[in-house]
């Protein structure tokens, strides 16, 4: 039987948003990436103190694809942690 995907987004504009968020959660990790530039985050200002922008990929930066198990699901469960909080908030205000 084929395995059905269940990380499909309910609104399709979100995905840039999380995108965005994966990278800035992994920089508060210490995690860098090769990819991980500054036109692809909009919060560049507190980027470089985060040791996360660079113009050429430093030599420790890893791509997503050969990124640890481990350091990717502190990544997602941050993710998570954080969409909740912020929908948790959103329901409290209403």
């Amino acid at each position: 039987m084929a395995k059905r995907s269940s990380n499909k987004l309910v609104v399709k504009e979100s995905s840039k948003a999380l995108e965005q968020m994966k990278y800035e959660i992994a920089m508060e990790l210490g995690l860098t990436t090769g990819s991980l530039t500054a036109d692809r985050l909009g919060h560049t200002e507190f980027a470089s103190e985060l040791g996360g922008i660079s113009q050429a990929a430093s030599p420790e930066s890893v791509p997503w694809p050969q990124l640890a198990t481990r350091d990717a699901g502190s990544v997602g469960g941050s993710m998570t942690r954080q969409l909740i909080q912020k929908a948790e908030q959103v329901l409290k205000g209403l």
